[in-house]
């Protein structure tokens, strides 16, 4: 966490302004295939001028300068992205409602949105926390009683990164009793932010009914399904090349098929059919049992397959038909789904979005050495927390950074192994 003081601030602004005016250069190099000269700069410099104003005033509107995001960092990326969009479509108005400067560029406003959101998302998630540290723990008060605001209390208070001390707790019915001068903060919210995961113990119906959306808006389930099929057909041909070596890599090691077919859930439970290359000894599709407890066992390809994750490659052909999406919560094999649903309450509730190859959980939890994905219920619980978390939180700014971390994660893989 950045505790944002002015100091912060101008840092902040600086770093935008820098990360526009560089946008709009990448942007004329793209768009001529050239390196712009002073002559393709010059129609642009003064309109983009404004509009970089126009910008920055949009971004502090937004809440990019203030403390309140810097308690809660994690939601940067969707104020950042509805930020940018917005900053477009002033453009576009300005642009051409009001054709003073003489200049309409469509394809420019188009390209400079993608590049402009790529280097603000650098500069913001990568490049900012790296340089800036809190100078001063920022004192809040928290809201919220049980264990798990105990441990939430004793992971802040005892890690200056947080830049943040708590220096009360409180009841829900005591909250008016705060020290004068210090934020109130739901141990809810600050237990999400420095966990990534939500607080199992809040779990109830009405829960659900607030943070949790039946139905995604029109924007996020059009780029999310643009995202799907991009990722999916790369993967698709990602797995023609795989499959020779995959093949002759398993006949090298005994018998068996290459691809397996396991009955999962999909979205609201629904059954159906995902394709996997061979990484156990056979295929036991309907088990209701973790790796270890029974006979099957993973085989030397296929550990390398699920260390790499290449096994998963297959899926493609599950996201192309909409069953599965580039990222969601997991999706369980039917027989182990059924058995967690009777252990673990409002388990079934993670099937509210479709379910994914990758997700939150699986590039934030850490499991038992040897172990890619959890292997019993106290683990199953933990990545409940991150599904959950990814269902009230889920947009397209999340998705693109857990696509992002999966890639990055895949490669050092790769690299390792090889």
């Amino acid at each position: 966490m950045i505790v944002v003081g002015r100091r912060s601030a101008l840092l902040l602004v600086a770093g935008d302004l820098v990360a526009f005016v560089a946008a709009l250069y990448l942007t004329l190099l793209v768009r001529y295939l050239t390196p712009p000269t002073a002559a393709t700069l010059r129609p642009y410099i003064l309109p983009f001028a404004l509009l970089f104003a126009l910008g920055l005033a949009v971004f502090w509107l937004a809440g990019l300068y203030g403390k309140r995001l810097a308690l809660f960092p994690s939601r940067v990326p969707d104020v950042l992205l509805g930020a940018q969009i917005a900053n477009v479509v002033l453009a576009a108005v300005f642009f051409f409602a009001l054709p003073v400067f003489g200049i309409t560029p469509k394809t420019i406003l188009a390209i400079y949105l993608v590049i402009s959101l790529a280097l603000v998302y650098l500069w913001r998630l990568a490049l900012y926390p790296r340089i800036s540290t809190p100078r001063a723990q920022e004192p809040v008060a928290v809201v919220g009683e049980g264990a798990e605001r105990d441990e939430l209390v004793r992971e802040v208070n005892g890690n200056p990164r947080y830049g943040i001390e708590v220096v009360a707790t409180l009841a829900e019915h005591d909250a008016a009793a705060a020290p004068a001068g210090v934020p109130l903060v739901a141990f809810e919210d600050l237990y999400e932010e420095v966990f990534d995961r939500v607080p199992l113990s809040r779990l109830a119906d009405v829960w659900f009914e607030r943070n949790v959306r039946r139905d995604d808006p029109v924007y996020y389930a059009i780029g999310k399904r643009a995202l799907d099929l991009l990722g999916g057909v790369l993967m698709g041909f990602a797995t023609l090349v795989l499959i020779p070596f995959v093949w002759v890599a398993n006949r090298l090691e005994g018998p068996g098929p290459l691809f397996l077919r396991q009955e999962r859930f999909g979205k609201l439970g629904v059954p159906i059919t995902v394709y996997k290359f061979r990484s156990m000894m056979r295929d036991d599709a309907a088990s209701r049992q973790w790796v270890g407890e029974g006979t099957n066992r993973v085989t030397k390809v296929g550990a390398f397959l699920r260390a790499t994750s290449l096994d998963e490659f297959p899926q493609f052909i599950n996201i192309l038909k909409g069953e599965l999406s580039l990222v969601g919560p997991r999706s369980d094999i039917k027989g182990l789904g059924e058995r967690l649903a009777k252990e673990l309450p409002y388990y079934e509730a993670r099937y509210l979005a479709t379910p994914g190859v990758t997700g939150w959980a699986q590039i934030n939890q850490q499991y038992e050495p040897g172990n890619l994905s959890p292997q019993s219920v106290e683990e199953t619980k933990v990545r409940l927390a991150y599904d959950f978390y990814y269902l009230k939180h889920r947009s397209l700014g999340l998705d693109l950074v857990i696509a992002a971390k999966t890639v990055k994660r895949m490669l050092f893989r790769l690299s390792s192994a090889a």
